[in-house]
């Protein structure tokens, strides 16, 4: 492991082995895309007819947290499959070798990733809260909200464009890089891996999130779109053309809600202080 160190950082940390399909990459693969599907079907039963648009209430505490641990199931487990098979593919070279190995870590280093998502979704409820809170009704759809949500894409679609993006992206698209470096043994230090590649994987991800909730947290279409955008970017072979994809579409939005949120396919547009749809427009669904 350690010439495979020294060559990870003469290339920048980044490149990550031939994938080979054996049967238990087929397993662990299974399993994710398993627990995936679990997740958007339960994710669709919890939202039903709770899309309200952009901003619309998250709920109660509890039932935010636990929506939003199964959303980050279903959007984030078919990216993240490369690293956990790597993970475990380095927990069975230890035990060939003779080294010692801890049952269940892997689960865990899922378990810790969860944990780091749990805990930004926790911050994006306290924003979201807060500023329900202090607007005094400035961001109701029908005064600022509609520019508000227009001028969240936009920053979504530049942060897509900035170095820090660049370096957490390259964190989550090199899973050999990241295990080599990153190592800790035991059950403990499986979860604090999985907290910190869930850190990397916030950095690269947030600006994406916060699209998705001023378009409609609660809508299952715009957490496919924000979902499938996050694999493309980091499963694709071709990094620069998934990234630059995503900023068209979040730029795209953000002109779209910003001049006719009516005409968005799939956008709810939420009612105004009066109960009507926002300067009439009816959504395209």
């Amino acid at each position: 492991m350690s010439t495979q160190a020294a060559t990870l950082e003469r290339r920048g940390g980044t490149a990550s082995p031939p994938v080979l399909w054996l049967p238990w990459r087929l397993a662990i693969v299974a399993v994710l895309i398993g627990l995936a599907a679990v997740a958007w079907a339960a994710t669709d039963l919890r939202m039903a007819g709770m899309d309200h648009g952009p901003g619309t209430d998250p709920g109660a505490f509890g039932f935010y947290v636990t929506t939003w641990v199964v959303m980050m199931a279903a959007m984030m487990f078919p990216s993240v499959a490369p690293m956990v098979m790597m993970h475990v593919r380095v927990m069975r070279r230890r035990r060939e070798q003779g080294g010692a190995t801890t049952l269940g870590a892997s689960a865990l280093f899922v378990a810790g990733y969860l944990v780091t998502w749990a805990a930004a979704g926790l911050a994006g409820y306290a924003v979201l809260k807060a500023g329900r809170a202090l607007d005094g009704g400035l961001l109701a759809w029908d005064r600022g909200g509609r520019w508000a949500a227009a001028g969240v894409l936009a920053a979504a679609a530049v942060y897509e464009l900035t170095p820090l993006k660049d370096v957490c992206l390259s964190k989550c698209r090199g899973p050999l890089g990241f295990i080599l470096q990153s190592w800790r043994d035991g059950r403990l230090g499986a979860l604090r891996m999985g907290i910190s590649h869930g850190a990397w994987c916030v950095g690269c991800c947030w600006a994406l999130m916060a699209a998705l909730f001023a378009l409609g947290a609660m809508s299952v279409a715009w957490m496919a779109l924000i979902g499938a955008l996050i694999a493309a970017e980091k499963l694709m072979p071709w990094k620069s053309v998934a990234t630059y994809s995503a900023t068209v579409v979040l730029a795209a939005l953000a002109i779209g809600v910003a001049a006719s949120p009516g005409s968005v396919p799939g956008l709810t547009v939420p009612a105004d202080h009066h109960g009507m749809a926002a300067e009439h427009e009816e959504p395209m669904h």
